[in-house]
């Protein structure tokens, strides 16, 4: 018997906890029914686990352990599968607990095979290409009933990985339309609809997981923000921003081609294909990792401990002031913004670890573990100049030099006309415009849909 639809019309529902066919076996992809029916010996198995020493280190190891290297990586990913802890205000408002994380970079440095782990090791994961993902597909979408000529409504990804993590490959192949109609979905964690008379609202409390590589396929040091296709409302979306790098280095790349010939020689063996260093004994296996998770993510809701809270405020207090100092001692804005949208990412991180263990609180070390990985990631991407597109990573200099070539841009190029890019950067570049400046302007106007390349991109036609 085959299912096709996503949605089955029940009449009663009955959960067998007992025997074969028990719904830990049968839906172990559903957190609650998952940790529900876990028997007394495996909930200590759980907790001594928790109880570990190395708790985090063997997670990250045992995130893909076929994949060679990427630690920081994996220690990311396993801090988005277990999540911080969802809270309701008083006022009635929610915080989302869940992590979001971005992948950016060369090909052929395994982030979808990162992505395809994740969906299998998460309690609740969808996995989808963003070349084949439209909006009402992550969404919802309204359809009639064969049977009834009625209008129904039906879930899409993020609707049915509701308490999951849903991984979007190839991020950067979608349509920009349809990357911001998961706006709603990553942030506040609904979506809203009105269509054909129906007007509701879907929960969508999931993680994302996205993998995206460079506009010019492999990433390009001299291009900076260019390499991304992203609108800054997107990218400020996501709590950590990997930039994978294909770097060159002799004694990585021999380590890493020993790794992966284990692999291919030993690969039914899961002894001998191991992990990186030739020792695999501590980590965990993937169905015990899968009801670990789940058993976390329903059982433990951490905050953060008065001692973690007050140093997490000290350690913003200080990275504000030394921003400001730096603004005041070169009178330019910063590049890299302290905002409270990053505050609250390291705080869900910092739960996240806290959660591995089982703990009811996250300590100091949680939060300086949370600090190293947002450096190591979104910061240290900022610091490089691949973030200066995005929201506040652009200097107030740089920012005045963009508004003044557009100007000077949309006043040479009126609606309707057509110019070759080489004639409009030689125009600009003899009136002492940079280069790099122009072509940046274009870059945005184009994505912004003012501009459109024709005649195999030689030619631009101004639309609007």
């Amino acid at each position: 018997m085959a299912v096709r639809q996503p949605y089955i019309r029940v009449l009663g529902l009955s959960i067998d906890t007992e025997g074969p066919g028990r719904s830990a076996l049968v839906t172990g992809s559903v957190s609650s029914t998952a940790s529900a029916a876990l028997t007394e010996a495996e909930e200590e198995e759980l907790i001594a686990l928790a109880n570990s020493p190395d708790i985090y280190e063997r997670l990250a190891r045992s995130i893909a352990p076929s994949i060679f290297g990427s630690l920081d990586i994996k220690k990311a990913i396993a801090c988005l599968m277990f999540g911080g802890s969802r809270k309701r205000l008083p006022d009635g408002l929610c915080r989302r607990g869940d992590i979001n994380m971005l992948m950016l970079g060369d090909p052929g440095t395994a982030k979808s095979q990162l992505l395809k782990f994740v969906e299998r090791c998460a309690p609740v994961g969808i996995y989808t290409s963003g070349k084949g993902s439209s909006a009402a597909g992550l969404t919802a979408s309204v359809n009639r009933d064969p049977s009834t000529h009625n209008f129904v409504m039906e879930g899409g990804a993020m609707v049915l990985a509701d308490g999951g993590v849903v991984c979007i490959d190839e991020f950067d192949k979608m349509r920009e339309d349809d990357r911001v109609a998961i706006h709603e979905a990553m942030e506040q964690q609904t979506i809203s609809i009105a269509k054909a008379g129906i007007t509701t609202t879907l929960n969508s409390r999931c993680s994302v997981l996205a993998a995206a590589n460079s506009v010019y396929g492999r990433w390009d040091e001299t291009k900076g923000e260019e390499n991304i296709d992203f609108m800054p409302t997107i990218l400020s979306r996501f709590d950590m921003i990997f930039i994978v790098r294909d770097e060159h280095d002799a004694l990585r790349d021999t380590t890493l081609a020993k790794h992966v010939m284990r692999v291919h020689l030993h690969g039914n063996d899961p002894i001998s294909a191991g992990s990186e260093h030739g020792e695999n004994s501590d980590e965990i296996p993937l169905s015990t990792l899968r009801r670990f998770v789940a058993y976390a993510r329903e059982r433990c809701g951490p905050r953060l401990s008065e001692q973690a809270a007050e140093k997490l405020a000290n350690q913003y207090v200080l990275m504000r002031s030394g921003s400001i100092r730096h603004e005041q001692e070169t009178g330019k804005r910063s590049a890299i913004p302290i905002t409270v949208r990053q505050l609250e990412a390291i705080v869900r991180i910092s739960e996240a670890q806290a959660k591995m263990r089982l703990a009811p609180f996250a300590t100091e070390a949680d939060v300086e573990e949370a600090l190293r990985l947002f450096h190591v990631s979104t910061l240290e991407a900022a610091m490089s100049g691949s973030l200066e597109g995005a929201e506040g990573f652009t200097s107030q200099e740089e920012h005045d030099l963009i508004l003044r070539v557009e100007k000077q841009l949309k006043r040479r190029f009126v609606i309707g006309s057509q110019v070759s890019e080489h004639a409009i950067l030689q125009d600009f570049t003899r009136q002492g415009f940079s280069e790099r400046a122009v072509s940046k302007v274009l870059h945005y106007m184009i994505r912004r849909g003012e501009i459109q390349y024709r005649m195999q991109r030689r030619i631009l036609y101004r639309i609007k």
